[in-house]
């Protein structure tokens, strides 16, 4: 067997690339000529690049509007601040003269007030009042100067003024301190409340107020009561007086107390002020 017979015996598609050619021509003429893989795949990628500088674009273009946002609100609050710091200034400077301006006025009425005490405590004061100056004797006419004129002591006048004055000086004293004595003198007196507690709850409280109020002496005055409670039934007796420094003390006033034995256990002072 030749060669030619053993071809023609194989089943092969001889004219395949040519029948290829021809589809892919018609699909041309249907959908028009494509383009190759390699040039679409490349124009993707220039389509990605293009993107990705758009995208770059706008956000360096969005950073730098925020920055000059924030650069621009920032200035705002530096010259508000600096409005602000410049008032303040104003406003100590306005103090500081306020404050200059007092000391002197401070310091000149010091002044005033020593040079007042001074001359004050060189002239004799009565009852804070200066004695009055004598009295002038009335001019007498013409003629009867001069016809006294011989008579006259020039030097024993000044001698009749200082008697004078001395003697109004001590009336003034006198009538001082009269009244100095005629004033009454003040009473300190003070508020006191007395907690009593009895032995037991079975104590008369009755009978143990009736006790403590039997405590009489000159400067000592009793005032209202009231029963507080304790504990398990037991009250005690919370008692006011006002009582008279001088006269009576909390010291005397619990003795008293505590010497009826028979209802009182205790006294202590809870509150004490001066009238």
């Amino acid at each position: 067997m030749t060669a030619v017979d053993c071809l023609a015996s194989e089943r092969i598609w001889f004219d395949k690339p040519r029948y290829d050619e021809a589809e892919r021509r018609f699909y041309e003429q249907m959908n028009g000529p494509t383009k190759p893989k390699q040039d679409t795949g490349a124009n993707t990628i220039l389509q990605d690049i293009a993107r990705a500088r758009e995208n770059i674009q706008k956000s360096l273009a969005g950073s730098s509007g925020g920055s000059a946002a924030d650069i621009g609100e920032l200035a705002a609050r530096m010259k508000s601040l600096e409005l602000e710091n410049q008032s303040l200034h104003k406003v100590v400077e306005d103090l500081r003269s306020a404050l200059s301006k007092m000391e002197s006025r401070v310091s000149a009425l010091e002044r005033r007030s020593s040079s007042s005490s001074s001359s004050s405590s060189s002239a004799p004061a009565v009852n804070g009042t200066r004695p009055a100056a004598p009295q002038k004797p009335l001019s007498a006419p013409v003629k009867e100067e001069e016809e006294e004129d011989d008579d006259i002591d020039l030097f024993g006048s000044d001698e009749e003024e200082d008697e004078e004055a001395e003697r109004l000086k001590e009336q003034r004293l006198q009538e001082y301190a009269a009244k100095k004595a005629k004033k009454p003198a003040l009473i300190a007196k003070s508020s006191i409340l007395l907690d009593v507690k009895p032995w037991d709850d079975e104590t008369d409280m009755s009978k143990l107020e009736e006790c403590v109020r039997s405590v009489q002496m000159d400067g000592l005055l009793w005032g209202a009561s009231k029963l507080m409670p304790v504990g398990y039934g037991i009250k005690k007796l919370q008692i006011n007086c006002v009582v008279e420094d001088d006269k009576v003390g909390t010291d005397f006033l619990e003795e008293e107390i505590t010497k009826f034995e028979d209802y009182v256990q205790s006294v202590d002072v809870a509150a004490f002020n001066k009238i």
